[in-house]
């Protein structure tokens, strides 16, 4: 019986396992870094061929229908199955294959010779369909051509945006018009996809997780890098002697989000069933002159007594004070929270953040009362201050010690 002879490319893909075998067995010790770099570019491009090669062999696939053997109803199907590859990722691979196939040898030969990767290719797929059947043929090669070329000294993300203006380069008569459009129906896309998803964990912490447009996230990240950045420079920046900050940037951002929440104003938001948004905290007067007893949310939640008596000092809420029977002592921080001249005056004197080893700028810092109102204290410049963000919470938080400096400043020892 005459053995079926194999097809060449199986020799290619044997010699490949056998070479890759090699690599594995061959001892790194002596190889140096300029050896290492040079590898690791030329095992990059090989991959790259790989994957072109792989494309190649997948639009092929559908056309003798690899999957008959199988009874799969689709090649993108089989593929997954045979690969351990996910179905959304395998019919992803496949059209991108059967299109580069099919319409794109300027991408085909790019990717064959390494000079592309896998995810500048998707890109420039994409940004190649996204050009609509409106596009004259030989604008689409100019505009493929062009990109391939872009591909040696951009990355995928740069190519992203690049594709989008691809039609300035090639065709500007058209390229503004396109790019409307295509703006224009990636933000309608967008908005159907703005999602927000609170959960809280029963251990004090909520989690969350949100789909909102390109162009409210950058502003929501600009708004926290105003916060979480500034301070980022000035511990690692404005102080020779300061160390600098070890929190990593989810951290300091995450911060910045609480801070960012805990600074809007009721009058900036709607009202809610004829009330505003405002957060009653209800505690008792106890609390409020350095008791335990915790308060409570209107939303139902409970805060220690430490935060509120921070909150009480300077957050956007209404605090609810109860005497020993329950009735209310104050409601509202009106006479509590100095005015924008006292803020100017205390910026004028106190030129920022009044912690010892502190040297935050004044529009880091919220006014603190030396003599808490509740315990008799009034309002004042005399009697406030500037502290930051973080010292205010310090000032407020009953594990640390409090002591006024012959200069001026406030000193905080956490208790032993």
């Amino acid at each position: 019986m005459t053995e079926t002879a194999l097809h060449p490319l199986a020799g290619v893909v044997a010699r490949l396992d056998e070479a890759i075998d090699d690599g594995f067995e061959v001892g790194l010790l002596t190889l140096g870094p300029a050896e290492t770099g040079a590898a690791l570019v030329e095992l990059e491009r090989a991959a790259n061929r790989l994957t072109a090669l792989q494309s190649k062999l997948l639009a092929h696939a559908t056309e003798v229908r690899v999957e008959d053997h199988t009874g799969a109803p689709s090649t993108a199907v089989w593929f997954a199955s045979a690969t351990a590859t996910t179905r959304a990722e395998a019919h992803r691979r496949v059209r991108a294959a059967v299109t580069i196939d099919e319409q794109y040898d300027a991408l085909a030969a790019a990717g064959s010779s390494g000079a592309v990767s896998q995810d500048q290719t998707e890109v420039i797929v994409r940004a190649l369909d996204d050009l609509g059947d409106g596009v004259p043929p030989q604008v689409r090669v100019e505009a493929e051509q062009t990109l391939v070329g872009f591909a040696r000294e951009h990355d995928a993300k740069a190519l992203r945006v690049l594709g989008r203006r691809i039609l300035d380069v090639v065709a500007p008569a058209v390229g503004e018009a396109r790019e409307a459009e295509l703006l224009a129906r990636e933000e309608r896309e967008a908005a159907a996809k703005i999602r927000l998803m609170l959960r809280e964990d029963g251990q004090g912490c909520v989690h969350g997780r949100f789909t909102v447009p390109e162009l409210h996230g950058a502003m929501f990240a600009k708004m926290l890098d105003a916060i979480a950045s500034p301070r980022r420079a000035h511990l690692r920046d404005e102080a020779a002697d300061a160390p600098a900050d070890p929190r990593p940037s989810w951290e300091r951002r995450g911060q910045a989000f609480v801070e960012l929440i805990e600074r809007m104003r009721d009058a900036d938001l709607p009202d809610a069933a004829g009330a505003g948004a405002t957060v009653v905290v209800t505690m008792q007067v106890d609390t409020l002159t350095g008791g335990l007893a915790a308060a409570s949310l209107d939303t139902g939640h409970r805060i220690s007594p430490g935060e509120a008596r921070r909150l009480a000092c300077g957050a956007d809420l209404v605090p609810a004070v109860l005497g020993t029977k329950s009735e209310v002592l104050d409601l509202g921080r009106t006479a509590r929270f100095h005015t924008k001249p006292q803020r100017i005056a205390m910026i004028l004197r106190d030129g920022g953040c009044t912690a010892d080893g502190c040297d935050a700028p004044p529009h880091w810092c919220e006014a603190h009362h030396d003599h808490p109102w509740s315990r008799g204290g009034h309002t004042s410049v005399e009697r406030g201050r500037l502290l930051c963000w973080r010292h205010h919470r310090v000032a407020h938080d009953p594990t640390y010690l409090t002591e006024t400096l012959g200069t001026g400043k406030l000193r905080f020892t956490r208790r032993v």
